[in-house]
């Protein structure tokens, strides 16, 4: 009878637990220590559905009740749901036995907020003590911090989480308040930063002592719900930016807003999930911290949304047909990089490889280049396309004609564990 009654909280905790899409792990150093169980090392195997959600993690809510009545989440106390909460030990129990069985290889652990802050943070943190102290796990864990939970509570989950994360939800203040009026976006950056500078402290101390403690080795990530209001994807990936940049955010996730409320605030029901946006988005994310791209090449007030047709690299190529083509033989890295088709370690193969010869459209193919996208923008000893005066126009029709996006509108559920 006990089982069951914690099946079903699992049923219906790890339900409204798929809404949420950071929990990827990577970057922590945990490594395992006294016969214990698991072991985090640069990061974890994943499990992921068609939309790019990960699963391999026990992913679930410590409750999904909530004082709070954001109009974007299923779990707002006004929603007419069932609700359940699990017990400290129920969830390390649930965390121990699915790792055994081979199921999970860690743990992400939210919360709606019941009573206040500090009262919800205070059973998070003792479930990750009870984990590594008293369960000797060492596997992956991602955890929810709180906002307006105190900094005492904030430093111990540093202290025995691999990753914290504090959603912003909203891009903007505008949008937060139009849906979440009982929130700000101070209350998320106030332990953001908090955070930022225990984890830099604790890095610099390492430095100097090798005995000093991990503290969140993964360092942190949030979450902006897309689609839900109007904000253009200028005002997006500024937010993004400044995240990167002031909050030293390890991660910033997108989440496609999924119809769940009868409310003119919110699209109506059966409105589709925008699956292809949120994918570009996490496509010109990565020209952000990856390639040296800013943001404003990549969107502006001129065009504030990305191209759905064609990927954001793609888009700031055509819009920039004076700097191609490249030649390849020549050019720097931080140029090739730029190049549709030539990905971040392709570009370093490249100017490895033309160190013993001239490189020629046959030696890229075998670099395994996506050649029928990049041949539009490069130059070789003999004329090429480029030099046919296509248009940009011309060039994303050809490329558009060769391609079928596996994107559709659709939104697939967290996989079952059972």
């Amino acid at each position: 009878m006990v089982q069951d009654r914690v099946m079903e909280k699992l049923a219906i905790l790890a339900d409204a637990a798929k809404y949420d899409v950071s929990c990827s792990s990577g970057q922590s150093t945990r490594k395992n220590k006294n016969k214990g169980l698991g072991d985090t090392g640069s990061g974890i195997c994943h499990a992921f559905t068609e939309d790019g959600r990960c699963v391999s993690l026990l992913k679930i809510l410590l409750t999904n009740h909530c004082i709070f009545d954001c109009a974007y989440c299923v779990s707002r106390k006004s929603n007419d749901i069932k609700r359940a909460a699990f017990t400290v030990q129920e969830v390390v129990d649930l965390t121990i036995g699915f790792y055994r069985r081979n199921y999970i290889e860690g743990l992400f652990l939210s919360s709606g907020i019941f009573d206040n802050p500090d009262f919800t943070m205070e059973r998070l943190v003792r479930i990750v003590k009870k984990l590594r102290l008293e369960e000797n796990f060492n596997g992956y864990i991602h955890l929810k911090a709180i906002p307006g939970a105190s900094q005492e509570l904030l430093r111990e989950a540093g202290l025995y989480a691999d990753r914290l994360s504090v959603n912003v939800e909203m891009p903007t203040e505008q949008s937060l308040k139009l849906l979440a009026p009982d929130k700000n976006h101070a209350d998320v950056i106030k332990p953001m930063e908090y955070l930022k500078n225990e984890i830099v402290g604790y890095q610099e101390e390492k430095k100097a002592n090798y005995k000093t403690p991990l503290f969140a080795p993964a360092g942190q990530s949030t979450q902006m719900v897309i689609g839900a209001t109007k904000e253009n994807d200028m005002e997006i990936l500024g937010m993004a930016n400044y995240f990167y940049e002031q909050m030293k955010m390890r991660r910033v996730y997108y989440s496609g807003y999924v119809p769940i409320s009868h409310d003119n605030r919110l699209p109506a029901i059966g409105t589709p999930v925008p699956m292809i946006r949120e994918n570009r988005l996490y496509q010109a994310d990565w020209l952000i911290r990856y390639y040296g791209f800013n943001v404003n090449e990549i969107v502006g007030f001129d065009q504030p949304n990305l191209d759905l047709d064609i990927d954001p690299k793609l888009g700031w190529a055509l819009r920039n047909l004076h700097q191609f083509p490249v030649d390849i033989n020549t050019a720097d890295l931080e140029l090739i990089q730029r190049i549709p088709g030539i990905g971040f370690l392709s570009a370093k193969k490249i100017v490895a490889a033309r160190n013993f010869k001239r490189l020629q459209p046959d030696d890229l193919k075998k670099l395994g280049i996506a050649y029928s996208r990049s041949k539009y923008f490069l130059a070789f000893s003999s004329p090429f396309y480029m030099q046919k005066d296509l248009t940009s126009i011309q060039i994303k029709s050809q490329i558009l004609n060769m391609q079928n996006s596996k994107y559709k509108n659709d939104f697939s559920n967290q996989l079952s564990l059972f």
